[in-house]
């Protein structure tokens, strides 16, 4: 018997409540969390909606279009998942995230409103989301996919515009398997005769084949629709008609930051009739855009969430250009796909420490070592997070670049372990 919500209970208390409220994690479909908008009005007038999917780019996109709102002198809110610290990360207004009273005011509301209707987690963070933007009367909510797109809690609203960053070959269980079809949920976001911008240089024939299907104005990269040249001082967005000034690089590390970049610029173009955005905002965005995790550079330890093989190679690539020798702190969720990321590291990393990582999912030091030693990489069993770093503190020579990457859970770990000098 679940406990009956109170008006004191803190956040924490509301989190418990929604892990034991629904009978799984992720369920997709939209019936149970559309039926519990309407009940709070969420779909009547909402703000201009931007909604943002993909596989890899996701957060730093998302980040990146509400960055430039911002600077436009437009009222913001943007939703991202997961978190890696805390929470309230996942719902920012204005670039701050929102309280714990914020959130648990909007959870007493949709508890009030539920009627019955089971939601899963996720489905009442989104919910959350849209009711504080509501409430904060923002100009604009710039939306991050949670899985997939077509039956993500997020796709209950019709996009003003939609972009769909690179697809890789993640939650094949939930979106079936190969490019063409996670492509075909990722379009579901589309809608007709609206922007839908396609970030990826290679798409799915599934991808363009529903956005075709939709009858989507899509936007592609490097297709007379959009594209970027890079100079020896930054680089200039540019189609066919138009091409900015000189902007500066994106603050975030990654060649690939320029793609989601590109694409963030090419959709606030196609709004420009309706959010007017100058480039000197864009130029201060790129500037400041930051993002905890995301090749996040601290001394001597480089920490990135990237937990599948194409931000792998993204992250090699870069690895590769700084010619540094690797020692890798990971610890990886044991769905992953463990064989495909160590294979696109491997020509970069000397050595590998493991690290245990809690829930259903984890996956335990001793046996992620194993199965990095079947691939032919040297790893060794560190044991907890903390154990784990103080192995690698230990085993890396003074030049080796240590780095902490392979799940959100462990950069979330061991990143308050170290400096951040």
């Amino acid at each position: 018997m679940l406990p009956k919500p109170t008006a004191n209970w803190s956040l924490q208390d509301w989190l418990a409540y929604q892990e034991q409220l629904h009978p799984t994690v992720i369920e997709l479909g939209l019936e149970r969390v559309r039926r519990v908008a309407t009940r709070l009005g969420l779909l009547q007038a909402p703000p201009l909606t931007i909604i943002v999917g993909g596989t890899n780019g996701k957060g730093s996109t998302t980040t990146l279009l509400a960055l430039i709102y911002r600077e436009s002198g437009l009222q913001v809110g943007a939703y991202t998942s997961p978190h890696l610290y805390r929470y309230n990360e996942r719902v920012a207004i204005n670039g701050s995230p929102v309280d714990d009273a914020a959130l648990c005011r909007a959870f007493v509301a949709i508890e009030q409103a539920r009627a019955g209707d089971s939601l899963s987690y996720f489905e009442f963070g989104t919910l959350a989301a849209l009711w504080l933007f509501r409430e904060a009367k923002v100009d604009v909510q710039v939306l991050e996919v949670g899985l997939g797109g077509r039956l993500d809690a997020v796709n209950i609203l019709d996009a003003d515009a939609a972009l769909v960053t690179q697809i890789g070959l993640d939650h094949q269980d939930w979106l079936g398997e190969g490019r063409d079809a996670i492509g075909r949920e990722k379009a579901g976001i589309f809608r007709a005769a609206r922007p839908a911008v396609i970030a990826d240089r290679a798409p799915p024939q599934g991808l363009l084949q529903a956005a075709a299907s939709t009858q989507a104005q899509a936007i592609r990269f490097d297709l007379s629709d959009y594209g970027y040249q890079v100079e020896p001082q930054g680089w200039r967005w540019q189609t066919r008609e138009l091409q900015s000034p000189l902007l500066p690089l994106p603050a975030l590390a990654g060649a690939h930051q320029l793609d989601n970049a590109a694409a963030a610029i090419a959709l606030t173009q196609c709004l420009q009739p309706r959010l007017p955005v100058t480039w000197q905002a864009i130029e201060r965005a790129l500037r400041s855009l930051r993002l905890p995790g995301r090749m996040e550079a601290r001394g001597r330890f480089l920490l990135d969430v990237g937990h599948n093989a194409e931000a792998a190679e993204a992250l090699a690539l870069q690895l590769k250009q700084s010619q540094q020798p690797v020692l890798w702190l990971v610890g990886i969720l044991a769905d992953k796909p463990i064989e495909a990321i160590a294979a696109a590291l491997s020509p970069v990393v000397q050595q590998a420490i493991t690290c245990s990582l809690p829930g259903p999912r984890g996956l335990s030091a001793q046996a992620l070592a194993t199965r990095l030693g079947h691939t032919g990489m040297a790893a060794l069993a560190g044991g907890e997070p903390a154990a784990a770093l103080a192995l690698a503190l230990q085993r890396a020579a003074p030049e080796q670049l240590i780095l902490i990457s392979g799940s959100f859970l462990t950069v979330a770990a061991i990143s308050p372990l170290i400096s951040h000098d």
